[in-house]
């Protein structure tokens, strides 16, 4: 079972192991749609980019978190992000945001 604060465990031993430094760790907030398929309002997640958050929300969430992410927004400290490469910083704020519906 996933702890409630930290998607995996791969600090250590695992993937950063090997010589490498692990990423920061990154605050990522889950609304609605996205809230559902993870299971989790708030998850505390380590990630040096967009694109490496994406990756293991979907390798730890599963393909249903999957779907949802594929046609969600994303916030970076409360700005819309379209850029994977983009670097997150100690203490980031990542909101993923579903199509809502209604007006």
């Amino acid at each position: 079972m996933m702890s409630p604060h930290l998607v995996s465990d791969v600090v250590g031993d695992g993937y950063y192991g090997r010589g490498m430094n692990a990423p920061t760790s990154v605050t990522v907030r889950f609304f609605a749609g996205a809230r559902a398929a993870a299971g989790h309002a708030e998850l505390t997640v380590p990630a040096g980019t967009l694109a490496e958050l994406r990756a293991r929300l979907v390798k730890d969430l599963g393909p249903d978190f999957a779907r949802v992410l594929q046609v969600s927004s994303l916030l970076v400290n409360g700005e819309t992000s379209h850029d994977d490469l983009i670097e997150l910083s100690p203490g980031s704020t990542v909101d993923i945001l579903p199509p809502f519906a209604g007006g």
